[in-house]
This record gives C-alpha cells, structure tokens and sequence, in this order.
C-alpha cells in the first residue's frame, strides 16, 4: 500500500499525495533517513544510468552524472522566484512540456503544489528533492536525487538562464522518472503536462475554425479560475518567436487573462486581455494601452480595465482581432480543488474508470456494429439546465500510462467517443440499441492522441456514452471525466452481478418419460452398471456418445474438466457421482445451453464470439459485471476471440455452481456470506 504524504490545494484544503516509491518510503522519511547516516541521496528507482535516459537506444555520447554542488558553486533551488526565464531547452524534444511549465509560472498558488517551495540546497540538503504531480485522478509524491546528466560539467537537457538555479531541472527529472526515462517525453501537447500539473480537463480550440460562441466559451472558463494560454503558429523554425509589426510574437506561449465587454460608439464591443510572459513587448494596434479607441469608453470603465497599465507585456484586443491574428486557444479546466476560494463558480465534475480488454469489452468503434455494444457504457444523467434550458459539459476520454508503455512497444491507441439519448435504466445496452438509435453527439475524431475532450451543449436528460479505440481488440486503460456547469451524476452501466436460476422441475417418473429420455436411460444403465450411478469418466463416455450423434454440435468432445464440474453441480449426496435422476436435470439444462450456444454460433463453425458471452449468460438467467466478463473472456476464449462448445460448457457450469452455492450460503439474502479458510478452500476445491 503507497504512503501518502500532505500537500495543500490552492484553496487550503488537504489533498493526499501517494508516495511512489517502490519501498513505499515518503519524501520526508527518505530524506531523514540520509540526514542520519549523513550520505546524499542515491534513487534506486531511477538510477544515475543510461536505462533512465534511453529505452530504445544506446547512450550516444559519454554522460556524467553531477550533482548542483560539482556543476557549480552556491546552488540553489529557486533564484529569485520561479519564472518563465528559468526554463532553457536542451537536448530533448520535450518543447511541449517546458511550455507548460513556462505557463504554470503564472499561476503561484499551483506552481507550489507542484513544486513545494520549502526545499533547498543549504539547511537540510540531503541530495533529494520532490514534485507533486497528477496522474489518473491521483496525486502522486515523485522523489528524485539530485545527480543530473551532463556533457563536459553542463547540463544536457531543461536548465535555468541562471547557472546556479536548479528548480526546473530537478522538474524535468522528477517528470521523466514519473514516465519511465527522458526519452519518453519526446513529443507531447502542451495541454497534456497542464493536466499533469492541476488535474484539469483540456480543450483546444483554432480561431479561424473556432465554435461561433469562442468568447462566451472563454469568460465562462475564466470564470471558473481556468488556466488559458494562446499562440500564433509559425511556418518554419526562422519564426519562432519573431515579432511582428503589430508587436506580437510568432510561436510563443501567451497567457489570456480577461474577457470584457464595453459600451463604444453605442454599440457593444467585446474585448480580451492578453499577456506576453516576456513583459514590455506588446501589440500595439487598436485597443492597446495608448490608442484612440479608449478615449470613447466610459471613464470608470477605462480607468477599470486599464488599472496598472504600463508597458508590462499585458494589453486589451478586440475579440475578431484576436481571432485574426492568433491561431490557436487552450483552455484548461481546473478541478475544485485546485481553486482558491474566491472562484465563485467551480466545474461539477464526475471521473470514471474502466478498460478495454480483447475479447470481451474492446468493441471497436461503431464501423463495427456486431462488437461495439460490448464496450463499457457511462450513464450521463443531466438535470439542471441553464437559462437556455441546455446543460454545458465537458467530456474527456484518457488513456492510461502510455508513455510508460513506450518501451514496451505500446504507443498511443486511436480512440474516441459517442454519446446516446437513453431510458432512465442501469442496464448495458445490446446490439439493437446501436443499431437503431442515433448517437446525439460524438468527438470530432478518433486521434491517437493521450486524451480527446469536445465541450457539449444538450438538453436535460439520461444520456449513454460509450468510449472506445477505433479498432476493436485493442487494449488499454482509460479515465473518462466529465465537466459539467451544472449537477451531473453519472455511473458505469452493467455492473449488476445477479442470478435468476428457478429450481428445475422435478424429473418425469420413468413410466411417463419420452422416447429421448428412454433412450438416455438405456445408455446410461449400459455405463453406470451396477451400481446405476456414473462417475465423471463414465459421464464423459456419455456425453460425448450422446452430443456426437447431434450434427448440428460441432466440437472435439466433452472434456474431463467439464464432466469434474457437471457432477459438482449435480451431485447432490457428496458421492462424487451421478444417478439417472439427476442426469435427466442436468439434461433438460443442456439442452437449453446447446440452444443458446446454436443461436449465437451463426456459421455453424462451433464456435462463438467471446463478445457475446454476456447476452448467452443473461438469457441463461446469469449476469455478470464487466470485469467478469472480461476474466472469464481472458479464462475460455481462444487467441481468434472465440470460445467452443466445450469451453462455453465449462463456463456456465461453474457459474451456475458458482451462484448456486453462493446462494445456498446465502441464507438471510444480503449479498455477502463468511466463511472461515477451510470453508473457502472446500468451496473453491468444489467449483
């Protein structure tokens, strides 16, 4: 179990961290740890090697590790407070990441929970430091030591403009170790490690194509404390961060700060307040700090939205200027607990796990109608509409821990959603549904991209959301999460675990049996014996002698696996075998099981798909949730998806023994039974 260590959110409240080291030793107890045995810090979880650096490559030249102390002299952790000059990029193409950082550095109060403040390289230097960051609706402690790779005593990836300031190096480090080496940070979005600093939602939006709502979009989410970030694309690197006649830069990172409208010349003018991180370079068209436009605005309105205006890298634009001369929006949405108190106006927000598994819930998209009701289904239920009576959500779709993947050959899934009107129910719908209902709404794309989110605006009401990959049979882990303005709830479907299993009538007297049960007792006398009961051996003489004269059965043979299992079900004297009584039971539940099987092995093959195996089992009177489906999928079906008579036999006989026995246990019909060690092995040795 993870030690958790206390951080504070920017509101105050506690949040728990998990440590993640292997040994489950906190930041502080490591530390103390090192103090008392006065030796530096030394990460056996992320070693001073070249497996930290590289997964896919040799190291290519000679790097040292070097603690601050031996690059350079006096060291320190923050030099002047943390800001965006202290963020150099080196040799690693991990631009999208120092953007983030660069835009955490406008934001304090997350800035200190991401990087607590109190550390230092002078009282209680111990050679580890620590960063919190978000993964998965966790808060994860990440430590590192402080030897960091460099060529010819400099630093060879993120460093600071000040050569003894090491905050942000330490970040990067402590940000590999969370993905699994340096490389792994090649290639990313901005937004990606913005979440991985605030645990928000992000959406991003190009202005030339943006939704005709940009600007009420945009003052809602700053409203609601979101982090906002803008930029102009560039067409070659000869651009980056050149300055253009109108005073803005070209591929730099700028921060939206307000949003405003104003009465000018009677009519409204919108208006959006942008800041350049470098400070003094500005735009410096209409609406900037010293232009006509103001001398036309109400004069406690100018004096409002102009407080502080000095040459200070922040300036006013009107909304269509902006959308013309900027080319991209990102917004991210900031959970609640990582606002400060006087947000009056926080996001509802619903976060839900789940998993595609091969075989049972990896669908695919909905190209592939005969498998995609199999993926895991959300109810969104939306209850308080807005003035417009519509509800404003935010819907995102992660998939887990994939660059941590990348060295196992795992790279991103394409994946996407859709979103169903629906009944007010819980239970996971079939086929028909897809086949017959439209979806209301769906992501733009399927993009293998870390997380996909589109912002939605519908009408109160039950709605169904099914995240899938594009291809069915791919495997991964997500985390849905939904944002919603308003009261939401939402829940995954078809997580019941029921069983509706009526007692079977009692068997015919032998005067009133039919020709089949004649001939049953004729074979049965011939293998029982003496004795006139059958053993699993001899049922599996019968079984097979019986079904191999059913053509429409096509299969290899009952197993002695299967048989061990019928006589658990039916035995019910303890004698390890069956009589003709309790075979006829038996017969009359067989017979029901090779129907259903027929009806879903539709080209006779023998065979099933392991998709289907949750339609089988509920007309079967069984009802599993979705990680049942999925371990009994990964338990009987073969490497095509498929499960053949014999399998599909086995299954539902041990889980109707399964339900039986439980029930039977079960007395008072609450859900839960004890049960003492020996009792627990007898009931799985008997299953």
């Amino acid at each position: 179990m993870p030690s958790a260590s206390t951080l504070f959110g920017a509101s105050g409240n506690k949040i728990q961290s998990e440590s993640t080291q292997a040994d489950g030793k906190t930041y502080e107890q490591l530390r103390q740890e090192c103090l008392q045995r006065k030796k530096l810090f030394e990460d056996p979880d992320f070693p001073a090697t070249g497996s930290s650096l590289f997964y896919s490559q040799s190291v290519p030249v000679n790097f040292e590790w070097k603690r601050p102390g031996e690059i350079c002299q006096d060291p320190k952790f923050i030099v002047g407070g943390a800001d965006r000059t202290d963020i150099c990029q080196g040799q690693l193409g991990d631009c999208w990441l120092l953007a983030a950082i660069a835009s955490l550095t406008l934001h304090k109060e997350i800035l200190s929970r991401v990087v607590p403040p109190e550390q230092s390289f002078d009282h209680g230097y111990a050679g580890i430091f620590h960063f919190q960051f978000w993964q998965h609706n966790r808060w994860l402690d990440v430590v590192v030591d402080d030897r960091l790779p460099c060529v010819r005593n400099k630093l060879v990836y993120l460093h600071s403009n000040e050569g003894n300031e090491f905050w942000s190096a330490l970040m990067e480090k402590a940000y590999a170790k969370l993905n699994g080496s340096y490389e792994a940070l090649k290639g990313g979005s901005t937004l990606e490690a913005m979440e991985d600093f605030s645990g928000g939602v992000g959406e991003m939006y190009e202005t030339k194509n943006a939704p005709a709502d940009l600007f009420i979009i945009l003052k809602k989410a700053l409203e609601r404390g979101s982090m906002m970030g803008c930029s102009i694309d560039i067409t070659s690197s000869a651009e980056s961060e050149a300055q253009t006649v109108t005073g803005l830069v070209k591929g730099h990172a700028y921060s939206i700060t307000g949003l405003e409208e104003v009465n000018y010349r009677g009519g409204k003018v919108r208006l959006i307040r942008i800041r350049n991180p470098w400070g003094q370079v500005e735009w410096n068209g209409p609406w900037s700090d010293n232009s006509r436009e103001w001398s036309a605005v109400d004069k406690a309105d100018k004096t409002r939205l102009l407080e502080n205006a000095t040459d200070d890298g922040e300036f006013w634009m009107e909304f269509e200027n902006f959308k013309a001369n900027y080319d991209r929006v990102e917004i991210c949405n900031l959970s609640p607990d990582s606002l400060t108190d006087d947000v009056k106006k926080k996001w509802v927000v619903n976060i839900l796990d789940g998993s595609w598994i091969r075989g049972s819930t990896a669908g695919g998209c909905r190209n592939y109608i005969d498998t995609f009701w199999t993926n895991p289904q959300f109810k969104l239920k939306l209850e308080d509409a807005d003035s417009d009576n519509q509800c404003s959500v935010i819907v995102a779709l992660m998939q887990k821990n994939r660059r941590r993947l990348r060295k196992e050959g795992l790279d991103l899934e394409t994946i996407g959603f859709a979103i169903y009107q629906c009944q007010d129910n819980e239970d996971h719908a079939e086929k028909d549904f897809f086949r017959f209902n439209g979806s209301k709404a769906r992501s733009r794309t399927y993009i293998n991209a870390r997380e996909v989110s589109e912002r939605f605006v519908l009408p109160p009401g039950n709605y169904l959301l099914v995240p899938t990959t594009f291809q069915p049979h791919q495997e991964a882990d997500f985390l849905v999460r939904i944002f919603s303005e308003t009261k939401a709830g939402a829940l995954e479907m078809g997580t019941t675990v029921d069983a509706d299993l009526p007692e079977p009538p009692p068997p015919s007297k032998p005067e009133e049996e039919t020709n089949e049960e004649k001939g049953l007792r004729k074979l049965f006398e011939q293998i029982a014996g003496s004795d006139q009961a059958i053993s699993a051996w001899e049922l599996q003489d019968l079984l097979n002698g019986v079904l191999s004269r059913r053509k429409e059965i096509k299969f290899d043979g009952v197993s002695l696996n299967t048989c061990h299992s019928i006589i658990n079900l039916m035995d019910s004297d303890g004698s390890g075998m069956i009589e003709f009584q309790e075979f006829k039971v038996f017969w009359e539940k067989m017979k029901k099981w090779m129907m259903l099987f027929l009806s879903f092995d539709t080209d006779r093959s023998g065979r099933m798909s392991s998709y289907e195996l949750r339609s089988v089992l509920k007309a079967a009177g069984m009802q599993l949730n979705n990680q049942l489906l999925q371990l009994v999928a990964l338990r009987f079906g073969d490497e095509n998806f498929e499960i053949d008579f014999d399998d599909y036999l086995t299954c539902i006989v041990r889980l109707e023994n399964m339900f039986r026995v439980f029930q039977g246990l079960d007395t008072k019909n609450r859900g839960e039974v004890t049960m003492n060690f020996a009792q627990f092995l007898m009931l799985s040795m008997n299953v």
